[in-house]
């Protein structure tokens, strides 16, 4: 699963899909006539790699609640929301469902979110971190439960590194030592590249910050990333393409291409989350990670999912009680740990240590040093159109079409009109 994709946006999939009711799952909420509820839940995270784990979790949530059967629907991120929209619009939403925090405010002002904290009314909620926990509330109001977080980091090759006689990374690297290494370490005649970050939205905003500069005014209602940092920031990225890591046109839309090219061992440096550790496990080189470089500052992105439940739910005292275990059981927190499947947002720091146990990759203490310094994702009411519209205006800048300053110019004025 990778956040590096862009997605069709939530107004256009509703306009586009609201009569295309027959187009989402035909399953509805049920009970049975033994009183057993079925409950459907859908989500991204979990497919291809954590499936096995969250049946695990599934089979005990059933075990401790027999009267409830959990459906699980699973769908690749880039497709995701729209099929979930389309489910919405068209009157079969799942009971329960996946949300990341950069989405979670435009379904919570749409009214589409039961109101969990209502439905768990009473319930002791210390068991989570209480910055996971605020993420996801919304008007006074608790719209989701925080189910898992992870960071960005900077994997890394080391035989590529030791074949080269580069000095591998360190958590003080800056983003003139990455570009150097980069640079000796891209064999574009052997398909070896020394580094992949892609040029999108995702990037941008933490380089800005890496970069010293903010994305949006102080008070939230003008883009502020036309600026010196974000100029930095940008050419950071574009100047990568075509050096130091493929291009588009050598890439040719091929999906998960820097994931293939990382486990291929032709390339180098790597940004990328810490849900693709499961996916290494057994690939035939050493590699690790580190806290990625920064320039004027260290800014790590980190990323939060959490388990909302429909408004038009039959059963919100199940969903709420799915949420709830799905979250914060010991055993959705041990399991997570144990397959490397994110971060369970808990407040227990014992729990989290296990984390650390695990050999590969021998540096997980790169994932906690990230948190010290933090860059969420801008969030507004329109954010997948302020994602896209970002994205695109790089992409531009990228196939030489635009100079760069003129693709934040662009993009600025793009997103001050969907600010206003």
């Amino acid at each position: 699963m990778t956040r590096h994709r862009t997605i069709a946006t939530a107004a256009v999939a509703v306009a586009l899909l609201a009569s295309a009711c027959s187009q989402g799952s035909a399953t509805r909420s049920a009970t049975g006539e033994d009183g057993k509820v079925t409950l459907r839940y859908f989500t991204f995270s979990a497919a291809p790699d954590h499936l096995k784990d969250l049946e695990t979790i599934e089979k005990a949530f059933e075990k401790e609640n027999p009267k409830v059967d959990v459906v699980v629907e699973t769908s690749p991120f880039d497709e995701y929301f729209t099929k979930l929209q389309t489910s919405i619009a068209g009157g079969t939403a799942p009971d329960t469902f996946e949300l990341n925090y950069e989405n979670f405010v435009t379904y919570a002002d749409s009214g589409t979110l039961l109101d969990l904290g209502a439905a768990g009314a009473g319930d002791d909620t210390s068991v989570y971190s209480p910055a996971s926990l605020d993420a996801f509330k919304h008007g006074g109001k608790q719209y989701a439960l925080p189910a898992s977080f992870s960071t960005v980091v900077l994997f890394y090759n080391k035989d590529l590194f030791d074949k080269a006689g580069v000095a591998p990374p360190t958590a003080d690297w800056t983003w003139a030592e990455e570009q150097e290494a980069a640079r000796k370490l891209t064999d574009k005649k052997n398909g070896v590249y020394g580094d992949f970050q892609p040029v999108t939205f995702f990037e941008f905003y933490k380089t800005l910050k890496q970069a010293g500069g903010e994305f949006l005014s102080a008070d939230g209602k003008k883009a502020a990333f036309d600026s010196p940092q974000g100029l930095k920031a940008a050419r950071w990225l574009v100047d990568k393409v075509g050096t130091t890591m493929p291009t588009e046109a050598e890439i040719g839309g091929t999906a998960d291409y820097d994931t293939n090219l990382f486990k291929s061992g032709k390339l180098a440096m790597w940004h990328n989350g810490i849900w693709q550790f499961a996916g290494l496990k057994d690939v035939p080189f050493e590699w690790d990670v580190v806290v990625e470089p920064g320039d004027a500052s260290k800014a790590s992105a980190v990323f939060y999912n959490a388990v909302a439940a429909s408004a038009t739910t039959r059963h919100g005292k199940e969903a709420y009680a799915w949420a709830r275990f799905l979250s914060a059981s010991d055993v959705a927190a041990t399991t997570r740990i144990a397959s490397s499947w994110e971060l369970p947002p808990v407040s227990d720091q014992q729990v989290l240590s296990g984390y650390l146990k695990d050999p590969k990759p021998a540096n997980r203490q790169a994932v906690f040093d990230s948190l010290e310094s933090i860059a969420l994702p801008p969030v507004v009411k329109r954010q997948q159109e302020m994602q896209d519209v970002v994205t695109e205006q790089l992409g531009e800048a990228v196939a030489g079409r635009v100079a760069v300053e003129e693709a934040l110019k662009t993009a600025a004025a793009d997103v001050d009109a969907l600010l206003s």
